[in-house]
Parts: structure tokens; C-alpha cells; sequence
């Protein structure tokens, strides 16, 4: 039976509603500059990143059903499986009209997600170190930026892959920090870090990645954020 997951609820779980058809397994397309010189033959292209797009989810009701709860789920964004790729999450967002009178009529209607150009493990897990150097492992095809905790004192400083990343110095009576490359900020519980770092936020290739560091470290949690398209 097909179903989707939708912000950690299982359409299964809706009682007489269907998931008919889900939407075919597909790459995003990338948004391209195209640039024509005179004189020149052809065009240059620049590549400007991968586009968001739409996916489809045919669905229809049975038996006893509960329209307002159906409406109720097909609204809002968040995370969204489909069990096509049960293994995979995609970022989502539910837009544009969805036709419930017809839905009533007929007993089917379509619902579109826009979804982000990635796609992330749908269970994934931190990776703990505690020695320098170490390896943290990117299960994806595609560069991911993760979420790292630091736990240590004074200024340290972290390599990937043998290239200087980042510094940061704890303030006096902090212990720990989130350095988050996906938001591109560094903070502790709701309060912003950014001034204490120094550097780029990291990047870990697909792969294995080699993580060294100088200065007190106790431990560092990587959520790698594994990523495809």
C-alpha cells in the first residue's frame, strides 16, 4: 500500500484516506545563466544552483473518512516521506490550491509539495569522536553541510581533509557550541555564537572525511546531514 509520512504522521493513520498514486522518483533541475556574445557561436552558461520543485500525490477517500481531518493534514511544511524512498526526507511545503469539493464529489483529488532540491536520510544518527584525527563518514553522493556539537574550552581550531575549516573560542563558563553549516550559525540553546568563530563552516565531502583539531576538545557529535538528489 502506498503511503507518505508527512511531519511525523503516517497517512496510513487517517482514516478513509488513500494515497493512490506517488510521485515518480526525479532530479531537480538546475538553474542556468545563459549568456550570448556577439561574435561568439553558441552561449555561455553559468550554473546557479538546483531549483525547487513540484511533486505530486494522487489521492482519493473510502468508507468512513473525516473530511476536516484530511484538510487538516494536507497543510502547512515540514518534512515529508514517501514510501516510494522510505529511507529518504525531503524539505516541504504544501501550496496552491487543493480542490475538496471535487474531493467530496469524486473521491479524488491531487496535492502538490514543493520540495527542496535535496533529499536527507530519513533515520540518521550522530557520529561521536573523541580522538584527533578521526573519520566521519558523508553516506551521500553529494557534499553535505552538517550539524556539529563541540564540546571543549578555550580556542580550538578544526581541519577537514587536511585543510584548516574553523576557530572557535569558548567563552569562560561555556563548554559547548552547535556549529550548524545547513544555517551557517554558530549557537548555544537560543543564543547566537557567530562572533566567537573565525573561518568557514564545514563542508564533508561524499565519502570519508579525515577531522583533525588542536586545542581542548572532550568530544565532537556530527549529524552529517547526507544528502542526494
Amino acid at each position: 500500500m502506498n503511503y507518505i509520512i508527512w511531519n511525523g504522521k503516517d497517512s496510513r493513520n487517517i482514516d478513509g484516506l488513500l494515497i493512490s498514486e506517488l510521485p515518480p522518483i526525479s532530479k531537480p533541475a538546475m538553474r542556468v545563466k545563459e549568456t550570448v556574445i556577439d561574435g561568439m557561436d553558441g552561449s555561455q552558461y553559468e550554473d546557479l544552483g538546483y531549483s525547487s520543485y513540484d511533486k505530486s500525490v494522487s489521492i482519493s477517500l473510502r468508507g468512513d473518512f473525516d473530511i476536516n481531518e484530511v484538510i487538516k493534514y494536507f497543510s502547512g511544511e515540514g518534512e515529508v516521506i514517501f514510501s516510494n524512498e522510505p529511507d529518504k526526507v525531503y524539505m516541504a511545503k504544501i501550496y496552491g490550491k487543493v480542490d475538496y469539493t471535487r474531493l467530496l464529489r469524486f473521491r479524488q483529488a491531487t496535492i502538490l509539495f514543493r520540495v527542496q532540491p535535496f533529499k536527507y536520510k530519513s533515520a540518521e544518527t550522530a557520529q561521536y569522536i573523541e580522538t584527533s584525527p578521526s573519520e566521519i563518514i558523508n553516506d551521500g553522493i553529494e557534499p553535505s553541510r552538517p550539524i556539529m556539537t563541540l564540546t571543549g574550552s578555550g580556542t580550538v581550531s578544526i581541519s577537514l581533509n587536511d585543510g584548516y575549516v574553523f576557530e572557535y573560542t569558548f567563552p569562560d563558563g561555556e563548554t559547548e557550541v552547535v556549529i550548524d553549516s545547513e544555517k551557517e550559525d554558530a549557537y548555544l540553546e537560543s543564543a547566537l555564537k557567530n562572533r566567537n568563530m573565525l573561518g568557514e563552516f564545514p563542508i564533508l565531502q561524499p565519502g570519508t572525511n579525515k577531522i583533525e583539531w588542536t586545542g581542548d576538545i572532550e568530544s565532537i557529535s556530527v549529524l552529517p546531514r547526507c544528502r542526494w538528489l
